[in-house]
């Protein structure tokens, strides 16, 4: 038996659409979300963080066996300085809202004690300011308005930072660390199981 493949011409690269509708979560975190945070100048190596398992999983008893639940596991946790978190990013894919991991997030920003809270699908963010400082307490950001962890000499002295959308008519600033420092001295950090 003789086998007969007949080729078919191949569009170039730059030439196919992606559907984002198409991709998984974790290909919408890698072609989308993470370019545009590392895009507003966020540190990949010190300051972003991927896919941080922060719990184990549900202790599940039945009878005499024990099993763990799902581990808890956030999609982006932004740092300031080591060990000292900012923002927590809940991903969804494109079949989802913009906004449709934000409660999931803001759940993760509870248990983490963490400020900032954005949500995305790959075709903007939702962010949610828990701490109240700001005008608004939630706001609609498109993948290029996604804040800059930006500081100036003075503001790092008093323990500052500037969060700031990258469009100057809804330029945003909020003394993230002022709050992160109240909220560590006035609570203690949940224990988490590791």
């Amino acid at each position: 038996m003789i086998c007969y493949c007949l080729r078919k011409e191949r569009a170039p690269i730059s030439d196919v659409a992606i559907n984002k509708r198409d991709l998984s979560e974790r290909d919408i975190c890698s072609k989308f979300i993470g370019p545009a945070v590392k895009r507003t100048g966020w540190d990949g190596m010190m300051q972003i963080r991927e896919e941080v398992a922060f719990t184990k999983g549900r202790i599940i008893v039945r009878g005499k066996l024990v099993t763990r639940g799902k581990p808890k596991r956030a999609d982006y946790i932004l740092y300031y300085k080591p060990n000292i978190p900012i923002a927590v990013i809940e991903a969804k894919d494109n079949n989802h809202s913009v906004g449709s991991g934000m409660q999931q997030a803001l759940d993760y920003a509870v248990t983490l004690n963490i400020p900032f809270v954005f949500s995305s699908n790959g075709d903007g963010f939702v962010f949610h300011d828990r701490t109240g400082l700001s005008a608004e307490k939630e706001a609609s950001l498109s993948l290029d308005q996604f804040p800059t962890p930006s500081s100036s000499g003075q503001n790092t002295a008093s323990g500052k930072v500037l969060l700031r959308t990258r469009k100057k008519s809804s330029c945003r600033i909020t003394s993230m660390m002022a709050a992160a420092r109240r909220r560590a001295t006035t609570r203690p950090m949940p224990l988490m199981l590791r």
